[in-house]
């Protein structure tokens, strides 16, 4: 009698029939999304990620999952969120020989640019890039720059400067460019205590993770 009140509910509830149906996994799948335990959750969540990538071109020797490691910074805008995720799939770019300011991916940082600067040193080459890639271009006209002092000029101009000092230091954002006396980086992270993450090219040869106290860089540059 009880099984065939079972049979008697599966007929009348598809989800039910289609649960019993399947193997013991994907069963218990079949059931989860029949009852709603939280497969919309993790989709609205994979949503998230996608539309914080935007349109993040890959870099060489690092896999999309490095891009998902670090999809969503704390406090950071969806700009901003894009931006560090463009380039932490840019670490471990390195200068190819060592020393030469250059290599085929460099070589494309400095694409970012218009006029065609040649081979040098390319932290702003990089971070020029970065912005292009998501949507967000340095310059009046997204130019870009070969240059810090040039990106930190524009900056001012047009009120993206946020000053910064060891008396005053600021609360940076994860995304926001960050600026010292001829070299610049991007925010990845802040820690609780100040401490300032970024990700940044032109660093020992290369595009690697650095950590920085509070007050040490000169200012950033918002680029909202």
């Amino acid at each position: 009698m009880i099984a065939r009140v079972g049979e008697l509910q599966q007929l009348v509830d598809p989800r039910l029939r289609a649960a019993t149906a399947a193997p013991p996994a994907a069963a218990a799948t079949a059931t989860r999304a029949a009852l709603g335990s939280g497969t919309a959750g993790t989709t609205a969540f994979q949503q998230q990620l996608a539309a914080a990538a935007g349109s993040w071109t890959p870099g060489v020797g690092t896999q999309p999952a490095v891009l998902a490691a670090t999809a969503v910074p704390g406090g950071a805008s969806a700009t901003g969120a894009r931006r560090v995720q463009i380039a932490a799939a840019e670490l471990g770019v390195t200068e190819q020989p060592p020393g030469s300011n250059d290599s085929p991916r460099i070589a494309e940082y400095r694409a970012a640019m218009r006029g065609a600067p040649g081979v040098g040193p390319w932290c702003a080459y990089f971070t020029s890039w970065v912005a292009q890639q998501a949507g967000t271009p340095l310059g009046e006209t997204g130019q870009g720059f070969a240059s810090v002092d040039a990106v930190y000029a524009w900056a001012q101009r047009t009120g993206r400067a946020v000053p910064n000092s060891a008396s005053a230091p600021a609360r940076p954002q994860p995304g926001d460019l960050i600026v010292w006396d001829e070299h610049i980086g991007l925010v990845e992270s802040v820690a609780a205590d100040g401490t300032v993450h970024t990700i940044e090219g032109n660093s020992s040869d290369q595009v690697i993770r650095r950590q920085h106290a509070a007050g040490s860089a000169l200012g950033y540059v918002r680029l909202g």
